[in-house]
């Protein structure tokens, strides 16, 4: 039995389907593994950063801000401190710069906390600087970069967390900052779930800052 010509239809629709089907299980499965491998490299910076001690010579030490509590520094705020503190009386550098704000309803700010916290231990107020209005990470960068150029300081010693150091170190030197890094003991050894944690938001963290970043070079 023929069938007349014009009752004849190509069958296109499903291999078309099946190969669109394809390129974007191709293209899952590389962004999956671009974005693993990518992860992998920042958790390695991650750790490197946190587990070398670059401390050394320099104009200033700058120690990152942290919480404080009703114009007490919290034990993240006083570890950094008492790091920041001690690289200063091996004579690491004549100046330490404390950097964070605050709630605009406190009257305390996290640097100025640091620099009480400083001067009851013995260092005097003309080594210290004050940096009390960046309310994150970046703007402690900024901010620490434009108190570098008002005071000529051409390299600083960064204090912090150990998984901070790496997005810190980023940070300054995308600023022109000749930095280098020494991060403060942990106060006990860190639970699983809070290393994860930290990681994680560091991780987050410094992915979306590079993206911010690429997007202005490239939207410029």
């Amino acid at each position: 039995m023929s069938l007349p010509g014009s009752n004849l239809r190509p069958v296109t629709g499903a291999g078309s389907a099946r190969r669109s089907g394809g390129f974007a299980g191709m293209l899952l499965i590389v962004l999956l593994v671009a974005a693993g491998l990518w992860t992998a490299w920042v958790e390695m910076q991650i750790h490197y950063y946190a587990t070398h001690d670059e401390a050394g010579p320099a104009a200033a030490i700058a120690v990152f801000g942290a919480a404080e509590y009703d114009g007490r520094p919290s034990p993240v705020l006083r570890a950094r401190l008492d790091h920041g503190l001690e690289l200063y009386q091996e004579k690491m550098a004549p100046l330490i710069i404390t950097l964070g704000g605050g709630d605009p309803a406190d009257q305390h700010s996290e640097g100025g906390v640091g620099r009480d916290y400083l001067m009851a231990h013995g260092v005097p107020d003309s080594a210290i600087i004050a940096e009390t209005e960046s309310d994150n990470t970046e703007q402690s960068a900024k901010r620490l970069a434009a108190i570098a150029r008002e005071n000529h300081l051409t390299k600083i010693v960064v204090v912090s967390d150990g998984t901070h150091l790496f997005r810190v170190h980023a940070l300054c030197s995308s600023l022109g900052l000749n930095v280098v890094t020494s991060p403060r003991p942990e106060l006990r050894p860190l639970p699983f779930s809070a290393r994860l944690a930290r990681n994680v938001h560091e991780v987050l963290s410094y992915s979306f800052w590079r993206l911010e970043n690429s997007r202005l070079i490239f939207g410029n």
